[in-house]
């Protein structure tokens, strides 16, 4: 995602919401993962993250492209951030 992602000023109005869409859900999976490791501070703060994105997408993607780009790139590095801590995603949490 993150390469693929040039500039959000590019994008329909429609396109910049399911970027934001994306973004926030993936926070919400970084979020599940870090819990499950006993991270709590990181999953507290994806959670948070992907839910301020997810009430606010509409608005920043029709009226406040500058912040709404701020708001991508800040989270596309908590992401990266992540997956450069924990390069070994969990695949399954069902405990047998």
């Amino acid at each position: 995602m993150e390469g693929n992602l040039k500039n959000i000023r590019d994008l329909s109005v429609s396109e910049r919401e399911e970027v934001l869409a994306n973004i926030a859900d993936t926070l919400e999976g970084s979020a599940r993962e870090a819990l499950m490791e006993g991270n709590e501070s990181f999953a507290t703060t994806s959670r948070t993250m992907a839910s301020a994105i997810k009430e606010n997408a509409d608005e920043l993607a029709r009226d406040n492209l500058d912040i709404a780009d701020q708001v991508v790139q800040q989270a596309l590095n908590v992401i990266a951030q992540f997956r450069m801590t924990h390069p070994y995603r969990v695949v399954n949490t069902t405990l047998h």
